[in-house]
């Protein structure tokens, strides 16, 4: 029997323990026959389950130690929720074992249901959530994204991509390059204002619910750059949109941010450059871990949304010239726009 199956296993025994608790406190009656399915699962070790009865339904996540750790994910829910967020609510918890109860926000992404024509309507909603959970104060318990954590990203593409999924070593003129470029990346972020930083903050994460959106995959939270979250949600790793509805957006995000009291950067030309910068300092941690994704868990399908990110990197080098280094980099590389080998 495989290790998942028998994790399986214990989830449906703790769940069979858990229900007539819940059922009880909420006053829901007998628990009903239901079905155990999956709901989904992501590039992580963790598994989600969804418990249907009649209109009813519950997620279940699996998130098994020690390579996942469940606390996080409780401690944020509840900082999220205090500022009135819409995330799940944890039913139950066996955080050693690593379990979770959830309520269910739906089965609908926005990934899965944003277009061309609805898309500022949802990304309006998107930025409401974004700027409750940028008022918070800095929270004590989160992590800061100070240097080390900045540099052990950006570490992941010479390490996964070009060494691993290239097979290529930095030349010392590449390698000294490399350091010049991620040193103003680093330099860029850490000078931005901070505010509770999801990290993930993109459509695959944002359920179509009421109200909406709701907000999942946060347990990875720090403190850090304002620019963060709201880069990450128009240059996602599984949707692109036209540059000019791009820059619209984040004029709009910054309007309503400065009248919320969130600490962006005075002008909108110094936001959109910080923005520029933590973008490309993301894409490159991604690109790497999409590598890794695809050479340490056996996980190919992630590498087909490379070239997406060298596309939205390209489009900032165009207008950064402070990031020349960069374009030439990739071009030492053999990384062409349109090839991405």
């Amino acid at each position: 029997m495989s290790e998942h199956d028998v994790r399986l296993q214990q989830l449906q025994t703790w769940l069979a323990e858990q229900l007539p608790i819940l059922f009880a406190a909420r006053e829901w009656g007998a628990v009903p026959e239901a079905e155990l399915t999956p709901a989904s699962s992501d590039a992580s070790f963790r598994r989600y389950f969804r418990w249907q009865a009649g209109e009813r339904s519950l997620i279940l996540m699996d998130a098994p130690p020690p390579q996942e750790n469940c606390e996080p994910f409780v401690r944020i829910a509840a900082l999220l929720a205090s500022a009135g967020v819409h995330v799940p609510q944890v039913l139950a918890a066996d955080l050693e074992r690593g379990f979770l109860m959830l309520d269910d926000l739906g089965r609908q992404t926005y990934l899965d249901v944003i277009n061309e024509d609805n898309a500022d309507d949802l990304f309006a909603v998107a930025i409401d959530a974004l700027l409750l959970q940028q008022r918070l104060p800095l929270d004590s318990h989160l992590p800061h994204y100070d240097d080390a954590l900045l540099r052990r990203e950006v570490q992941l593409f010479p390490e996964w991509y070009v060494q691993r999924h290239l097979s290529r070593r930095f030349t010392a003129e590449q390698e000294a390059a490399w350091l010049r470029v991620s040193q103003l990346l680093i330099d860029s972020a850490l000078a931005q204002p901070k505010v509770v930083v999801h990290r993930d903050f993109m459509p695959r994460n944002l359920m179509q619910s009421t109200p909406n959106p709701g907000v999942l995959d946060f347990q990875d939270a720090v403190n850090g750059p304002v620019t963060y979250d709201i880069t990450c949600l128009f240059k996602d790793a599984f949707l692109s949109w036209p540059e000019a509805r791009v820059q619209a957006w984040l004029h709009d995000y910054w309007q309503r941010a400065r009248a919320a009291g969130i600490p962006v950067q005075a002008s909108f030309d110094d936001f959109l450059r910080a923005s520029d910068l933590m973008g490309v300092q993301r894409h490159l941690k991604v690109i790497g871990i999409f590598a890794r994704i695809c050479h340490r868990d056996g996980k190919p399908k992630y590498l087909g949304d490379v070239p997406r990110f060298f596309t939205y990197i390209r489009t900032v080098l165009a207008r950064r010239p402070e990031l020349a280094e960069l374009g030439e980099l990739f071009t030492s590389l053999g990384i062409d726009e349109g090839t991405f080998a």
